[in-house]
């Protein structure tokens, strides 16, 4: 009979499904343009969804200011999500070298 370590180097390996945020892929292949689809869909759905909540009372109780303060808060929902799924990490681009993080190597001389 195998043992454990034998039976696992022969069975096909297939990918593991994490748990990340929606829209970044695990590879790093079209990471950046993913989690900027994932990023505007959050804040313009927050918005969305809000400013709707919003119109709703704004009807109930006869305002007209609870939209805009809806939309607002639905906005920066947005963003607190996907700073929350961490789509808005600043990391290097693929290749970069981190030049608009800073002065150059130059002006140190």
């Amino acid at each position: 009979m195998p043992s454990r370590n034998e039976r696992e180097k022969n069975t096909p390996k297939t990918p593991r499904s994490t748990g990340g945020a929606p829209g970044v892929s695990q590879d790093g292949n079209d990471g950046g343009y993913n989690a900027g689809i994932a990023v505007f869909s959050y804040i313009v759905g927050g918005i969305i969804v809000w400013s709707l909540i919003g119109w709703g009372l704004d009807n109930l109780w006869g305002t007209r200011w609870i939209v805009l303060a809806g939309a607002l808060l639905g906005a920066a929902g947005g963003f607190y999500l996907s700073h929350m799924h961490g789509l808005t990490s600043h990391r290097n681009p693929a290749g970069g070298d981190g030049a608009a993080g800073g002065p150059s190597k130059d002006a140190e001389q």
